[in-house]
């Protein structure tokens, strides 16, 4: 699997975060990704790592990520992790119209376990509710969402009826 894939593998899997039972964009997975940053540094063979570094930003379709650094781990020739850090968004449209609006101090993509954790300053907003807290952990396999702040940290969530006014749509 090439580098750009497995970027994209990554990407996608956050995308889905905050989807709910709507996908990421499906078309998006059809258009070729763009990879900007200052620095790259990536290894060959079939136990590598990639390193962006400088203003990281990836594009797919609706989709972006903007970080200051990306790195991304193959193990045994398949994808395995990928970290994103510096300050962390990611904006895409779901394939119901939703768009999604994640924004954390860093992003840790475990592929092997298909788990997403998201920490500090997690603040996570879609057109129907948000989230924010210090640390949330998504699986991809189970669905299940876990948050909590750090010492006397809280989490925050807001979901609004399908017919809310604009004006409701603010963090709680």
């Amino acid at each position: 699997m090439s580098r750009t894939t497995e970027i994209a593998a990554a990407a996608l899997a956050l995308a889905l975060l905050a989807s709910g039972a709507a996908g990421a964009r499906t078309s998006d997975r059809s258009k070729p990704m763009d990879i900007e940053a200052a620095r790259s540094d990536c290894g060959l063979g079939d136990n590598a790592v990639c390193t962006f570094s400088g203003q990281a930003t990836i594009s797919q379709g609706t989709l972006r990520i903007v970080s200051e650094k990306a790195v991304v781990t193959q193990v045994a020739g398949k994808p395995s992790r990928a970290q994103f850090s510096g300050g962390v968004t990611l904006q895409q449209e779901m394939d119901d119209g939703d768009k999604i609006d994640a924004r954390a101090a860093n992003v840790d993509y475990d592929m092997r376990n298909d788990v997403i954790v998201f920490t500090g300053n997690v603040s996570i907003s879609q057109q129907r509710g948000n989230l924010s807290g210090q640390r949330v952990v998504y699986n991809l396999k189970t669905g299940q969402l876990e948050s909590g702040g750090t010492g006397g940290g809280r989490v925050k969530m807001r979901i609004l009826p399908k017919d809310a006014p604009a004006s409701d749509k603010g963090a709680p």
